[in-house]
């Protein structure tokens, strides 16, 4: 049996990788529309084998449709998530607009599965923060071994994870560095991003941390457990795509980076690449096209009692947004649609 599916912002990278991602993965696909604003209405997007042309979403009827993948920003899916949901077409949203509403869900498949049945209550599920998806595969299989008290987790986050127009920055500025003449100015970001870190993403708030570093705290609390301290310091990187980490954690109970090693690498949507050499562990470079997360650097923290340090590299557009959009829709249908 197949499913009416919408992708709305085809044309942006997530919306574009979304479309991959369904083709890859065989995803049960009758029929299928992409919608993006008036200005980019008659644009051609592949899926699969076959190239699609964009709709505008201010004109789109939702009524009839069974799963809507949303990749616009907070203030389009503001107006068009309701009026989808309203329609009976289930909103799976990759902005931050509905992550934080107790009655919504937040979903990373392999880590709260259960919490689908929420579904009810809006028709409208939220995808989780790129750089919170990839930290809590990694939390939950060692949380359920031993309880999680505090974590520390410095992110390294490529530009892809603002969109297109930071990664054009990044290659202008790049060019423009072995050009006389050539400079560029920096537009999207508040300072250079060539050849520089910049720790600051999104906005920054009363206390000084970022929206960003707020966003891993609250979201892991929401998805993991309410019990965990999360501290957070993101970074912006010179990167184009594939978000990395430097994962501290502290346990309730000592767990051995033994067991913590083979915990790791039986649990779902991660591999471990772990080996005490040159070359023996991952990039974020080498992620790029993976649906996995991966772990490396897996050793104990010789300054606390219960403590594991750890590095967790995934390709952002992919298990940070699109792949586990995706992966809620397979749920929803194998949990509600063939139930």
């Amino acid at each position: 049996m197949g499913y009416k599916i919408v992708v709305v912002g085809a044309t942006g990278n997530v919306g574009k990788e979304m479309l991959n991602i369904l083709a890859e993965r065989d995803f049960p696909v009758a029929e299928i529309a992409v919608l993006a604003s008036r200005r980019s209405k008659g644009t051609e997007v592949s899926f699969g084998d076959k190239t699609l042309v964009v709709q505008d979403l201010e004109q789109f009827d939702f009524s009839g449709w069974d799963i809507a993948l949303f990749a616009i920003g907070s203030d389009g899916t503001k107006t068009y998530a309701p009026k989808a949901a309203d329609a009976g077409c289930l909103v799976i949203d990759n902005s931050s607009l509905y992550r934080y509403d107790s009655q919504i869900p937040l979903i990373v498949p392999e880590v709260n599965p259960e919490a689908i049945e929420g579904y009810k209550n809006k028709m409208i599920i939220a995808n989780p923060n790129c750089s919170t998806a990839q930290m809590v595969l990694a939390l939950k299989p060692l949380h359920d071994r031993a309880p999680i008290k505090r974590v520390i987790v410095s992110t390294y986050q490529a530009v892809s994870g603002t969109g297109k127009d930071a990664m054009d920055e990044l290659w202008n500025q790049t060019k423009g560095i072995f050009v006389p003449g050539q400079e560029v100015e920096p537009s999207v970001y508040t300072k250079q991003i060539a050849f520089n870190v910049i720790p600051h993403i999104d906005v920054f708030m009363e206390d000084g941390s970022t929206k960003e570093e707020w966003k891993m705290v609250v979201e892991t609390k929401k998805i993991v457990d309410p019990k965990i301290k999360v501290s957070a310091t993101c970074v912006r990187v010179p990167v184009f795509v594939g978000h990395s980490e430097a994962i501290n954690i502290e346990f309730e109970d000592f767990l051995d980076e033994d067991e913590a090693r083979e915990i790791l690498s039986n649990a779902p949507g991660l591999s471990v690449l772990d080996k005490r050499e040159d070359g023996g562990y991952m990039t974020p470079i080498e992620c790029v096209g993976d649906y996995n997360t991966y772990i490396s650097r897996i050793r104990q923290d010789s300054t606390i009692e219960n403590g594991i340090n750890l590095w967790c590299a995934s390709d952002n557009l992919r298990k940070g947004a699109a792949l586990n959009a995706v992966q809620i829709a397979e749920l929803y249908v194998e949990r509600v649609l063939s139930a």
